[in-house]
Parts: C-alpha cells; sequence; structure tokens
C-alpha cells in the first residue's frame, strides 16, 4: 500500500524527509582529499549546458574524512557529477579537467545517496536509502477516478430519469426524435475532441501531479502539456468551415459573417487581457499576449480568409479523380496564404539580423550552448515579441528560466501567432474535408494520409530526435515542426474519436467530453478564475508526493467535468 501512495518515514537518520518535495533526495557529501574542492552538477534536462556550481568540500586532514550538510537534489532527470580542484566560478566548462565524474541515472524521489571524494581523487558513490516508485500513484488515483466516473454517469442517467417519466416520454416522442436527430447531424467526435482538449488543459493547469513528462517541456521536446493548446487551436479551425457554411445556408451575407468573426475575435482578446491582470492590474507590467489571445488572432485571420474563399454553393464534380482532390481546389487560396506565412516565419527566422546573437539562433539563451548567447532566447522570435511587445508586457516566467537561466520570453507572443495561423488553417482544411466528401470512409483516408505527411515532415525537420535536426520541436517558438507533429496527433486522434463516436455509433457517445467540449470556454475561463480557491484547489500537510498533487489536480478537473455534466443536464450552452 505504501507503494501506491509513495509513503516514506518522516524522519530517517536525523533527516527531515518531509522537508523534501516531489522529485527530491539527499545526498550527503564527504572529502578524504587533502585539498579543497569543488562540486557542479548538470541535469540532462539542460541541453549543451556547462556545469553549474553546488558546493565546496573542505580539506580533510590526513587519514580523517570530511562530511558537509546534506545536498537536496533533484532526481526529475539523470544528473552528472563533477569534483574540481580549483574553483570554476559560477560555471565549470568541459575544457577544463576534473578530479573526477560520474553519471546517475537511477535517483529516485525521497533516497538517501552518499558521494565521497576519496584521497586519491577518484569518486565512489553509494545509496544509503532507497528511494520510492513514482508511478504506481497513477494507479491509485486511477481507480478512484474510475468510481467517480461510473458514480457521476449512474446520477447522471438517475436525473434524466428524473426529469423525463414515461409518460412525457411518450407525450414528447415527436419532439425527441426530432431532437435525436438533430443530435446525429452534430458531429459529436468533434465536441468531444475539444471537451477532451479543455479537460487535459484544466489537469496541466494544475500541475499534473507534478511529473515531468506531463508538464511543458524546458524548451525543445513534447510533453503531453505541449500538445493540448494546439489541439486546441486545431479543432477551433476544423469547425471554421462547418459554421461559415452554416452561416451561408441560412441566407447571411459574408459581411455579416466577417463581423460576427471579428466581434468573437474582440471577445476573446479582452477575456485573454482580464484573465492576465488576475495578478494586478497594473497597466506598465500586465502581459499582452496569451492564450484567449492567440485563439482571438488566428480565429480572426482564419475565420475571415476561409469565408471570403468560400463559396455559397457547391457542385460536386462528376469525375472520380476531381471529387478526390476538390477539397484541395477548395482550399488552394487559402493554401497560398498558409505557405506564404511558412515562408515569412522561416525568412524572418533564419534571416532576421538580433543584435548580439547569430542568424538563425533558436535556443533558449541563458546556459544554453554552454552560455554562449545568454541574451538570445528565442532568437528572432524573442527580439520581435520584444520589440513590439516591450520587455515588460511579456511572460517573465518562462520554463526555460527555471533551467537555463533565461531571460524574460512570451510563448504566446506576436511572431508566434504567424504559425498559428497555419495551425488553424490545416484544421480549416480537416473541417473542408467533412464537407466535400460524403463517405466516412473517404474522410479517414484523408485524414491518415495528411496526418502521416505531416508527421513524416515534422520528423523530419526535427532530426525524428528531441535536439536534433534544422528545426526542433519547440512549442515556446511555434515551430513549423511543432505545427506538423501536434497535427498529425490531432488528426490521429480525431480519426479514432470520428469512427468509434460517429461512425460506430453506439460504441461510445463521447461521455464525459462532449459536453466539456459544448461549454470549453466557461470550463476555461472558470478554473483560470477559481484557481486558487477552495472547493477546486486545496493544500494539506507538504503536498510533497505526486499521489497527493495528482489526487488534487484530478479533483479539480473532475469537479470542472461535473459542472459540464450538470451544465449539460440543464441544457446550458455558452459560447462566445
Amino acid at each position: 500500500m505504501s507503494l501506491l501512495v509513495e509513503y516514506t518515514d518522516p524522519e530517517w537518520r536525523g533527516l527531515n524527509m518531509r522537508a523534501l518535495g516531489v522529485d527530491q533526495a539527499y545526498m550527503y557529501l564527504r572529502s578524504e582529499y587533502a585539498e579543497h574542492s569543488f562540486l557542479y552538477t548538470l541535469s540532462d534536462e539542460c541541453y549543451t549546458c556547462p556545469y553549474t556550481k553546488v558546493k565546496a568540500l573542505p580539506a580533510a586532514g590526513s587519514g580523517q574524512q570530511l562530511a558537509v550538510e546534506p545536498l537536496q537534489l533533484s532526481t526529475a532527470y539523470a544528473l552528472n557529477f563533477k569534483i574540481f580542484q580549483h574553483d570554476q566560478g559560477r560555471y565549470a566548462y568541459e575544457n577544463v579537467s576534473s578530479l573526477c565524474w560520474l553519471r546517475r541515472t537511477d535517483l529516485q524521489e525521497f533516497g538517501v545517496y552518499n558521494l565521497t571524494l576519496l584521497a586519491n581523487g577518484s569518486c565512489d558513490f553509494a545509496v544509503d536509502k532507497p528511494g520510492v516508485p513514482i508511478n504506481y500513484a497513477f494507479l491509485s488515483v486511477f481507480v478512484l477516478v474510475a468510481a467517480v466516473l461510473i458514480l457521476l454517469k449512474l446520477g447522471s442517467c438517475a436525473w434524466r430519469c428524473y426529469r423525463y417519466d414515461e409518460a412525457a416520454a411518450a407525450a414528447d416522442s415527436i419532439g425527441a426524435a426530432a431532437a435525436k436527430a438533430t443530435q446525429r447531424k452534430r458531429m459529436r467526435s468533434l465536441d468531444t475532441f475539444r471537451g477532451l482538449s479543455i479537460v487535459l488543459m484544466i489537469f496541466v493547469n494544475s500541475g499534473g501531479g507534478g511529473y515531468a513528462w506531463i508538464e511543458h517541456a524546458a524548451w525543445n521536446g513534447l510533453h503531453l502539456a505541449d500538445l493540448v493548446f494546439p489541439s486546441f487551436l486545431w479543432i477551433m479551425g476544423v469547425c471554421i468551415p462547418l459554421s461559415v457554411k452554416a452561416q451561408l445556408s441560412r441566407g447571411n451575407s459574408k459581411a455579416r459573417i466577417c463581423l460576427r468573426i471579428l466581434w468573437r475575435s474582440i471577445k476573446l482578446f479582452a477575456i485573454g487581457l482580464c484573465l492576465n491582470s488576475m495578478s494586478g492590474p497594473s497597466l506598465e507590467q500586465l502581459r499582452l499576449m496569451g492564450v484567449l489571445q492567440r485563439f482571438g488572432v488566428a480565429f480572426l485571420i482564419v475565420g475571415i480568409l476561409h469565408t471570403l474563399c468560400s463559396r455559397r454553393e457547391q457542385v460536386l464534380p462528376q469525375s472520380a479523380w476531381h471529387r478526390a482532390i476538390y477539397d484541395v481546389c477548395l482550399f488552394s487560396g487559402e493554401l497560398a496564404v498558409l505557405l506564404a506565412l511558412i515562408a515569412a516565419y522561416l525568412g524572418m527566422t533564419f534571416g532576421l539580423p538580433v543584435p548580439g546573437c547569430p542568424r538563425g539562433y533558436l535556443g533558449p539563451g541563458g546556459k544554453h550552448d554552454l552560455a554562449a548567447h545568454p541574451n538570445c532566447i528565442g532568437g528572432a522570435a524573442g527580439y520581435v515579441d520584444q520589440q513590439v511587445l516591450g520587455n515588460a508586457h511579456i511572460y517573465q516566467h518562462p520554463t526555460a528560466k527555471y533551467v537555463y537561466d533565461s531571460s524574460a520570453f512570451d510563448p504566446e507572443g506576436v511572431f508566434g501567432c504567424l504559425l498559428s495561423i497555419v495551425q488553424v488553417l490545416l484544421g480549416a482544411f480537416a473541417g473542408l474535408t467533412l464537407l466535400v466528401h460524403p463517405t466516412w470512409q473517404s474522410r479517414i483516408r484523408r485524414w491518415l494520409l495528411l496526418s502521416i505527411l505531416l508527421g513524416l515532415m515534422g520528423g523530419v525537420l526535427c532530426g525524428f530526435s528531441r535536439e536534433g535536426g534544422v528545426i526542433p520541436v519547440n512549442k515556446n517558438l511555434w515551430s513549423l515542426s511543432f505545427v506538423f507533429v501536434t497535427v498529425s496527433v490531432a488528426l490521429l486522434l480525431l480519426v479514432l474519436l470520428y469512427y468509434i463516436i460517429d461512425v460506430r455509433d453506439g460504441w461510445w457517445s463521447g461521455w464525459p467530453f462532449s459536453e466539456c467540449g459544448m461549454n470549453a470556454i466557461i470550463m476555461y475561463v472558470g478554473h483560470s478564475v477559481l484557481h486558487k480557491m477552495l472547493p477546486w484547489h486545496w493544500r494539506l500537510g507538504a503536498m510533497n508526493t505526486h499521489f497527493v498533487l495528482l489526487l488534487e489536480c484530478t479533483w479539480n478537473t473532475l469537479l470542472w467535468v461535473g459542472i459540464a455534466l450538470y451544465l449539460d443536464a440543464h441544457e446550458f450552452y455558452y459560447s462566445l
């Protein structure tokens, strides 16, 4: 049972184990070396970084062993240790020889370790107390979540039975049949995709249990949290052609549709600004961009562009080959804009001269690349945002700051909007496929083909690796490979949901995610505003295990799922 909740003794040989946080361990330092020495460490998370100074070790007398106060180490990533005979300053570089070097990939949370510098200058590493495994917490919380969802489902069924008794159902049979027909026309897989995205967004914004692979990657790479925002943007793009076609079929003019798009974009941007002021309404330091702001910008451009390119009447071609590429033909105007945006992004990224930085730099600055470019975070993207928005109005606490000692950088800045629009345009093409291809087989074939193509293109750009390739996968920069890879994943997920929910009607209705997707804006704004309030969030004790953090963020997520189900039961839906 202790394995399931990461239990460890409160004390161990005088050490306060409760003082450790998640993914932390103690390490004793001992020295038998006759001279002073200095310990430096490097985490695998920090790519091409120098070693960072941690502790000075005192000189030991002949035959003596001196101990230093135990250190608290992070166990989230493998650690490299080097001990130098002389002080190298804040950072130590590879061109300086060390007394000893070792690398540990087996460090565990709540472990206690010994690192000894022997008299001959070599290192000895020993495990004093084994740590605890951290992944069993998922099993514990999964069982609890399954039980809660079963109770929610039973409660939902009981509520429906209470509201619709047999007499009412018989009396309203005609209306019920019409409502069911309307529900069938609505693709529940789209609502489910959107709902799954917002549920995951709430989960990761609540901390994701403190797991490194769930949280955003420090710079390059793709973690679970990095998939949420682009998926949300993409599914918005999928729905644009469906919405525009429905409005055109009702006789609305294109000018009226464009005005509605403009008004909705303004509301999204304004709500995002208001959310940014939650920490204080100081206009001198108000962050201007953000998640909803990027939604607003991308929706404005793609919505108006697709409206202007849309045809009020679409007559499918007679020839089979022409029908097979008809969606591409209809998308030709938007495709031209998509390619122009990619060309502009690449031209500025690799061609714009940034003062004090190498041309085409894509790193996080700080101590990346052996601290060669400390003030160059994001290269052209960071420079453009600094010039357009000003340093006081961009995000001050990027993930890279805590790993690479980087400066301020806005992952939702102005420059990244270029490829965010591309992300939404690729979603719009997937939505156009729904309108043009009449059979589920042809739709799935088109989506799978596009998914494979984009996945391969993204893989080639990043060299099928985390740090390699011409353009690494990077959510902070919203890189081209990031767009291709995330759209590829989104297409695969939509294929799966579409087949299970809409094609094989009855296998799964999309519950409870489809209900969440129909009130996504309420869930996003609500969880942002109420982020530090009961009953959504709570603190109990040290909160220093993945189990309790996972329990707390899952509770918050399930509470919002319950709110969405409640709103659905009362047939209340809100959209901007």
